[in-house]
């Protein structure tokens, strides 16, 4: 066998994505966008959140056969009483039972893999030539997990209408107060609704940037971050911690439902995107500190 023959292929790989800067600035991005969704990892999470607007349906179809009304009591996620009556809303359900958990989740490890999993495989000091630089690249890593951020949420949005579509009636789209709105208006508010729910995933996606660049084991980063993301939904439960608890960025992501309103409540969706910039600018800035200035050895 000869030396070229030798050359582990990851590490070729690895060379060829960081040659893309030699000829347009969007090369790595493309390049590390189609590295994320190519995973199975990646292809599996999207797997497991298309699911749950599936298993959601269903259960709502099940539970209001015989004439019963879901979410009685007051138990499940919001707008879930509404589904039987328009399929759309099984689109805001859906995001709402997603969005405290799964949704973080996934972008959590996705974020928390994105330099730790390189550094792990020994490709990352092949990125890190003199071209790319290392300010570049990880703005790249962080724009592949915002744009996985988009794509989950999509893919919960999606599912959620398709299955909304086949199993319950659509139509003119009844709002929290009270006006009704036409089917197409509501696609409208239901693209924004998936927007801010995007939106709302920008503080964790720089979390789990900050936490993948202080190790190297991709499996290390992604449960810190999900560790990071239980523990503030945690602190988020308890009314003793009202005063931190604006903070956290959980705090006001179910802050969507308000865009179902007319007029539109922006008071708290505004809060939202002011915290998660917030989060993304602190952390942004520690993962930059902390990735320019560290030893790549592997």
């Amino acid at each position: 066998m000869s030396q070229a023959e030798a050359v582990p292929a990851a590490p070729a790989a690895a060379e060829r994505r960081a040659a893309g800067p030699l000829r347009a600035p969007l090369s790595l991005f493309r390049s590390e966008v189609t590295t994320v969704f190519r995973r199975w990892r990646t292809l599996a999470l999207l797997g497991v959140l298309a699911a749950v607007p599936v298993l959601v349906g269903i259960a709502v179809k099940i539970e209001t056969q015989d004439g019963g009304s879901a979410g009685q009591g007051g138990a499940g996620p919001a707008f879930i009483s509404q589904v039987t009556n328009n399929g759309l809303f099984l689109v805001f359900t859906s995001l709402a039972a997603t969005l405290p958990f799964f949704l973080p989740m996934a972008v959590g490890v996705i974020a928390g893999d994105s330099v730790a999993g390189e550094a792990s495989a020994g490709t990352l000091r092949y990125l890190l030539v003199a071209p790319a630089g290392r300010t570049r690249l990880l703005l790249v890593k962080y724009a592949a997990t915002l744009t996985f951020c988009c794509a989950a949420t999509l893919t919960v949005a999606a599912s959620a209408l398709a299955v909304g579509a086949v199993l319950f009636p659509l139509g003119d789209v009844t709002l929290i107060s009270g006006v009704t709105v036409s089917f197409g208006e509501g696609l409208l508010r239901t693209l924004a609704v998936a927007g801010a729910v995007a939106l709302s995933l920008v503080g964790v996606a720089a979390l789990g940037l900050f936490v993948s660049t202080l190790t190297g084991s991709g499996i290390a980063a992604m449960a810190t971050t999900v560790g990071l993301l239980i523990t503030a939904q945690i602190l988020d439960q308890f009314p003793q911690l009202h005063a931190i608890q604006p903070y956290l960025f959980p705090h006001y992501w179910l802050s969507f439902a308000d865009l179902l309103r007319a007029p539109v409540y922006w008071d708290q969706l505004l809060d939202n995107f002011g915290l998660q910039a917030l989060y993304a600018a602190v952390f942004g800035s520690a993962a930059w500190a902390r990735f320019t200035t560290k030893d790549i050895t592997a």
